[in-house]
């Protein structure tokens, strides 16, 4: 057995929303082998996710193989609307929600990251938001098409862009890793709202940025992750378990996937075993993008 040994790594996971989510799933077992976690989470959620950290109900969702727990070393507010706070408008800047925080930009919270630990070896993005995902594409706004597109694919432009100088020529090289759905490539009816036209927009802005910052010895790619109940997924969509039940009957594996699964391998992407793959989507769907139906 080969081991992943990430002792000495920083890794920034971002759009951590809960307990449940791939996000959470993915800083989890890049603590386990070894890295340093900071999180990113929205300012409206941050004081939710602090509390999965904390609440002894929560404590076996934090648990890691070893029996010790998840412990970020640092959680910070980042909303992926905003590149610089120069962007954030009057209404937002004066939201209790926000208020609090002096910082919450894209730019902003990547920096406060590369000061204060010198540098950044694995950053994960893993954002999405379509407020009308609920509608098909057909019916949805354009307020809301170009919301979701910022939020959901231009994000990992920005965030890379911030990102970097923090991760050029890191010892053994760094690792940019984010997330994406089938949806991005194929017609997904409940998929609305523009959100898969922002996968598909997110897969080749991946494959672009893997060009742009190679030169850097940084590393770009995606995992495409089968349907998966996450709280986000079950609130958004009241039938998402048909999608996941088709997805289990119609692929190779026949059965749906963990998000160990996909934690697992974005470790192997972020990994030296993964060194000389960027530009890449790694399909973690038991098989279903192969299958016609």
């Amino acid at each position: 057995m080969i081991p992943l040994d990430f002792s000495g790594k920083l890794a920034l996971v971002t759009g951590v929303g809960d307990n449940e989510s791939f996000a959470w799933f993915i800083a989890k077992s890049l603590q386990a082998a070894g890295a340093k976690v900071v999180l990113a989470c929205h300012p409206r959620v941050l004081g939710i996710v602090e509390s999965f950290l904390t609440r002894d109900v929560d404590r076996e969702a934090r648990l890691l193989p070893d029996g010790s727990e998840f412990k970020p070393v640092k959680v910070l507010p980042c909303d992926a609307s905003y590149d610089t706070m120069d962007d954030v408008p009057a209404e937002v800047k004066g939201d209790r929600r926000y208020a609090k925080f002096p910082e919450y930009s894209i730019k902003g919270m990547v920096d406060a990251v590369g000061q204060e630990f010198g540098g950044i070896d694995i950053l994960i993005h893993s954002i999405a938001f379509g407020r009308e995902v609920t509608k098909p594409l057909i019916d949805t706004s354009r307020k809301a098409y170009l919301e979701a597109m910022g939020i959901s694919a231009y994000s990992l432009t920005s965030m890379v862009r911030a990102a970097a100088p923090y991760m050029a020529n890191r010892p053994g090289g760094a690792s940019v890793v984010g997330l994406t759905y089938v949806a991005g490539e194929r017609v997904v009816p409940h998929y609305g709202g523009g959100m898969a036209t922002c996968k598909a927009s997110l897969q080749i802005d991946a494959k672009q940025l893997a060009w742009f910052v190679g030169d850097k010895n940084v590393r770009v790619n995606l995992i495409s992750a089968g349907p998966y109940a996450s709280r986000a997924a079950r609130a958004i969509n009241k039938d998402f378990g048909k999608l996941i039940d088709h997805a289990a009957e119609h692929s190779p594996l026949r059965r749906p996937i963990g998000p160990e699964e996909v934690a697992n391998s974005t470790l192997y992407l972020c990994s030296s075993l993964a060194s000389g793959v960027t530009g890449q989507i790694l399909y973690v769907d038991c098989g279903y993008n192969v299958m016609g139906t």
